[in-house]
């Protein structure tokens, strides 16, 4: 390529990195950042993070553990939790339901769940599925970490796909009043109608589905908005801890009807 071709696109590629700028430093804090440490340090990131968490929240406070978290993604490495902005549309919402039966697709280190089990009323229960088994080790241990037992937060290791059919017979979920959904995006559309056809969501059920703007879900959208099952709005956001990157939280109320 000549000098010449070279600088006529010199502008051109500026201008996309500077457009762009803030999702090169997610790829870079993200992927880069932590592919490299987890190569130095033999651990994982979320291995990482929990010990960051256990030798800097105080045990059973959650609020603080979540707010340990926090301090971790800004300062040191990213993780796809739900984040405290919002996180606090989440808040809003189990003030306003009062779920008694709480339902999460996507443990990943238990940030959401701890999110989750302190809002809950009292006599809750929430039902969390984790369908990494490395994830769901240290999600077992921040969720027992944050005060909760096993009678108030079940966290129960497999797919999603697997898990959701044997939900009433297995784990006596009989429905529903909240499912908040922070799995693989492409599964959200896949999920939502095997809560459907397995008929595990109450009525006026709730649910909440993180990121359907960044990285997105737009058939788990479109679905949402043109099926006739439910009412449908976006929380308008920013991406956890990327506050320049725009993101969202669906809000599904179920109607139930067709």
């Amino acid at each position: 390529v000549s000098p010449a071709i070279a600088l006529a696109f010199l502008p051109f590629i500026v201008t996309l990195l500077i457009r762009y700028r803030h999702y090169l430093l997610l790829l870079y804090r993200a992927v880069l950042v932590v592919w490299l440490r987890d190569r130095l340090t033999g651990t994982s990131r979320e291995q990482r993070a929990f010990q960051y968490v256990l030798a800097h929240a105080i045990p059973g406070d959650p609020h603080h553990i979540l707010r340990t978290f926090d301090q971790w993604c800004y300062h040191c490495e990213h993780l796809s939790c739900v984040g405290p902005d919002k996180g606090r549309i989440v808040e809003r919402v189990l003030l306003e339901r009062a779920p008694l039966r709480v339902l999460e697709l996507g443990t990943y280190c238990g940030y959401g769940t701890v999110l989750l089990a302190q809002g809950l009323p009292p006599g809750a229960r929430l039902y969390t599925i984790e369908g990494d088994p490395r994830h769901a080790a240290v999600a077992e241990k921040v969720i027992r970490l944050a005060g909760f037992s096993e009678q108030t937060v079940e966290l129960i290791v497999g797919p999603s796909e697997e898990v959701i059919p044997r939900l009433r017979e297995k784990h006596g979920l009989m429905n529903a009043n909240l499912v908040f959904m922070d799995h693989w995006k492409r599964c959200y559309l896949r999920d939502l109608r095997l809560l459907e056809s397995h008929q595990l969501l109450a009525e006026g059920a709730t649910i909440l589905a993180d990121n359907v703007l960044f990285p997105g879900a737009p058939h788990f959208l479109q679905y949402a908005k043109t099926c006739g099952k439910y009412h449908c709005k976006v929380h308008r956001a920013n991406l956890e801890y990327f506050r320049a990157i725009p993101d969202g939280i669906a809000e599904l109320r179920y109607t139930g009807t067709h």
